[in-house]
């Protein structure tokens, strides 16, 4: 009996074996929802597979967002340009499986274990939430954990800097998009001296107050800098309001964030690693000169290119006049040169 059963498996394995030389079994594109947990915090997020040859393991990329209450697709309330989600898309087409989670405050995630103590949420705590990201990313089946990628933008860029240098296996790229590349309240300043500039040349302001209030911003830096309370006598309304902020809820995250300098956090990339940095030429928040620094002390460590990127009339969130609502045909050249294709 048990040779008669043996004889029939036999024969029905050679009956269901595939052909000999026959094509591998094709596996269509999915989204999955991936959820995974960061200092006690659950968190939520979107794996995008694309399609592959079964069993055949896959470059991927996290995909970071940027500052404030940006979502997994790069969107906040009331503002849903979607720029993560068709970056993701991209690289999808580019058959790179990517990775993009809500961080804290946004989306299924929320506060987590911060929701009692928000104020109690620093920079740091957002650079383990993306570590763990990138450590599910790495055990995904469908993944190659030698062929990584790490891809930021804005502020989300100088935390994949950071994770470039530290995460292991270190990664095989990362992409920088119009970067935060100096430090926060640097960045802050330049933004609001360029705003009052603007305000001047609409008559909105004299020359004489611009003065004052410029002299008022490089003190409110200097104060905050020092833990020291901000003076917002001659700030207008709006600046006086973020200062007072910057000193209140959000003083540890603005502190933590403002103490990290990206050029010094390149000298951790391994020599080789492929970097893209982009910056765009109608970008008012991270101005091309502001990558400058940091441009040179990625070519200082001997990274792989494509390197620095201008973009001509894009502006911060990938766009430009001709592309109001989709990423500009420079962006997409650029991140498939930074992709590539298998």
């Amino acid at each position: 009996m048990f040779s008669h059963l043996a004889a029939v498996t036999v024969s029905l394995a050679v009956v269901t074996a595939a052909p000999a030389g026959a094509a591998p079994r094709l596996v269509p594109a999915a989204d999955r929802e991936v959820v995974f947990t960061a200092d006690g915090t659950t968190t939520y997020g979107t794996l995008h597979v694309p399609a592959h040859r079964a069993g055949h393991r896959l470059r991927a990329a996290l995909v970071l967002p940027g500052s404030g209450p940006t979502d997994r697709d790069g969107n906040q309330p009331g503002a849903l340009p979607n720029t993560l989600a068709q970056v993701a898309g991209v690289l999808g087409g580019d058959r790179v499986a990517t990775l993009r989670f809500d961080k804290y405050g946004t989306g299924r995630t929320g506060l987590g274990a911060y929701r009692d103590h928000p104020e109690a949420l620093d920079y740091p705590a957002f650079v383990r939430q993306a570590r763990a990201a990138y450590e599910v990313l790495r055990d995904q089946p469908e993944t190659d954990p030698h062929a990584l990628m790490v891809l930021g933008h804005s502020e989300g860029a100088m935390t994949a800097l950071l994770l470039g240098g530290t995460v292991h296996p270190r990664p095989i790229g990362v992409a920088l998009l119009q970067p935060q590349a100096i430090r926060l309240l640097d960045l802050v300043a330049l933004q609001l001296h360029a705003q009052t500039a603007e305000a001047v040349r609409q008559g909105q302001f004299t020359p004489e107050r611009q003065w004052v209030i410029d002299a008022a911003i490089d003190a409110a830096v200097t104060a905050l800098r020092a833990h020291r309370p901000v003076g917002t006598t001659d700030l207008p309304p709006a600046v006086a309001q973020l200062f007072t902020a910057f000193q209140g809820p959000s003083g540890r995250f603005v502190d933590s964030d403002d103490a990290v300098y990206p050029p010094s956090a390149a000298a951790a990339l391994r020599p080789g690693t492929g970097v893209l940095l982009t910056c765009g030429t109608n970008d008012t928040q991270v101005p091309c000169a502001t990558t400058d620094a940091l441009t040179s002390a990625l070519r200082r460590a001997h990274v792989g290119g494509p390197g620095r990127v201008r973009l001509s009339g894009v502006d911060h969130l990938l766009h430009d006049a001709d592309h109001p609502d989709t990423p500009a045909p420079a962006v997409l050249d650029a991140l498939h040169r930074f992709a590539g294709s298998e």
